[in-house]
């Protein structure tokens, strides 16, 4: 989505009170954010393919994402404010990655490495070269 575009869609969707912010994704590439409460947002159209759908996190972690709407490809900007106005964000209607159950899980666990002394570095003096075999 352009630039000159996702502003026009974030104007629209303000005005009809939704907190919609533009989203700057890449190079020359937008999107728009709609801010959902504290710590979730929903990033509309940000993933560069025909069509409307959104991700959804929760503190840059992706919690869910809205489907792409079928049809969508050849919407006016009146019909994706719309959609993206009314849009359901319950925890129902929401569908988890398809790499998880849906429920938050923590990372294992790093190995702890064994602390080694650090070594004094050697010290060169300007113009001596130590050589080694």
């Amino acid at each position: 989505m352009d630039s000159e575009r996702a502003k026009r869609l974030v104007s629209a969707l303000r005005a009809r009170g939704v907190m919609a912010h533009l989203a700057e994704v890449g190079v020359y590439e937008f999107g728009i954010r709609v801010v959902l409460d504290e710590d979730a947002e929903a990033l509309w159209d940000t993933d560069g393919t025909a069509g409307l759908d959104a991700e959804v996190v929760s503190d840059g972690v992706l919690i869910g994402y809205v489907p792409h709407i079928p049809g969508s490809a050849e919407f006016t900007e009146e019909q994706i404010v719309d959609a993206i106005a009314t849009a359901t964000y319950s925890e129902e209607g929401l569908h988890p990655p398809a790499d998880s159950d849906g429920a938050p899980s923590a990372p294992p666990p790093l190995p702890q490495q064994p602390q080694q002394p650090q070594q004094p570095q050697p010290q060169h003096r300007r113009g001596h070269r130590r050589w080694s075999r």
